[in-house]
């Protein structure tokens, strides 16, 4: 084994949620990711759609117990000592499978080492290890560091709720039932300077409606400066729910550019350029709005893709008019107006 020292630490990361065109949703996920060399390391795996179990929505006693299992002050929940490292973010079963692998002391250090692929009690390595990934050996201060700060409230887990501002409460009542059902809270107001500060810091993001002028907009920012809560804000580009709900989450993506492996997105009437840090799958959808304001929703790609920026040719018909599109890999989404 390798005596190499790898970094160890620990950023807020997402699982995408969202309304799809078929009328499903996948739930929206924060948790704590694990940066391995500077690199989050569930982007040096194969394209997961999972989480670590390491989630802010799980109960509190629960959350701790994962912690200190990870710590190595409680006993590895599989046999062979293997650790959970990343599950399926719809559920806690090893039924849809998980990435595990065996953590365990070697000296003064932490290692992390035989990554496999697990869907039982056991794992076969043979035929469902990681054998590119790993082992990783860490020095143990840095390591218990990193972990006792979510012991210790200092997590920096994510503010999963919006605060919707706008003039058509009907779209605003359907948004925040969208956000609610993908585990998102979403409240309606017309005036945050009536709402108290301690209230205003459970927000992450806010959403304007496009009547909403200047003056409103500004009070409000000036309402969350005065409370101390640095917020995302979000300008709603159309009455599309699907649409809005993908902006939502955008805005609810705080981490760094670097960390996130859809980092770009633009469109004409001819193609959309898009822009990946690794190799995911990739799903561009148009949603366009007719004369009479009705939605068209189409797929335009659905593919994998290598880290780089690629131009991927669009139907015109699909995108011609006031038209969006919104692209989702695993961990993200971006949105982009049509530019004609």
């Amino acid at each position: 084994m390798s005596a190499e020292y790898a970094t160890f630490a620990l950023a807020p990361a997402i699982r995408a949620g969202g309304v799809l065109a078929d009328g499903g949703y996948c739930v929206h996920r924060d948790f704590m990711d694990f940066i391995v060399d500077g690199r989050p390391l569930l982007f040096q795996l194969s394209d997961l759609d999972a989480v670590s179990p390491l989630a802010s929505d799980i109960p509190p006693a629960i959350f701790t117990r994962q912690v200190r299992a990870l710590l190595l002050d409680a006993e590895a929940p599989l046999p062979g000592g293997r650790y959970v490292i990343y599950g399926c973010p719809e559920c806690e079963g090893l039924g849809c499978g998980a990435v595990t692998a065996v953590i365990e002391r070697d000296g003064d250090d932490i290692v992390w080492r035989d990554f496999a692929w697990q869907t039982g009690e056991t794992a076969d390595l043979e035929l469902n290890g990681y054998h590119g990934t790993g082992p990783f050996r860490f020095r143990a201060d840095e390591y218990r560091t990193e972990l006792e700060r979510l012991l210790d409230g200092e997590d920096g887990r994510p503010r999963r709720r919006v605060l919707l501002i706008g003039a058509r409460v009907a779209v605003l009542a359907r948004l925040a039932a969208a956000l609610r059902t993908i585990g998102i809270g979403a409240d309606i107001t017309h005036d945050a300077s009536t709402v108290p500060a301690e209230e205003l810091r459970a927000y992450g993001a806010v959403a304007f409606g496009p009547a909403i002028g200047a003056p409103e907009r500004a009070a409000v920012r000036a309402a969350f400066a005065s409370a101390g809560v640095d917020v995302a804000y979000v300008d709603g580009l159309a009455p599309v729910i699907p649409l809005l709900v993908a902006q939502v989450e955008h805005a609810l993506d705080r981490g760094p550019l670097e960390r996130r492996r859809l980092t770009g997105l633009t469109a004409t009437g001819d193609e959309a350029s898009v822009t990946v840090t690794s190799a995911c799958r990739v799903q561009l959808l148009a949603y366009r709005l007719d004369r009479l304001h009705r939605t068209h929703t189409q797929h335009l790609f659905d593919g994998m893709l290598e880290p780089g920026t690629h131009r991927i040719p669009l139907d015109g018909r699909a995108v011609k008019g006031q038209s969006f599109v919104v692209a989702r890999a695993t961990g993200g989404v971006l949105v982009a107006p049509v530019v004609r």
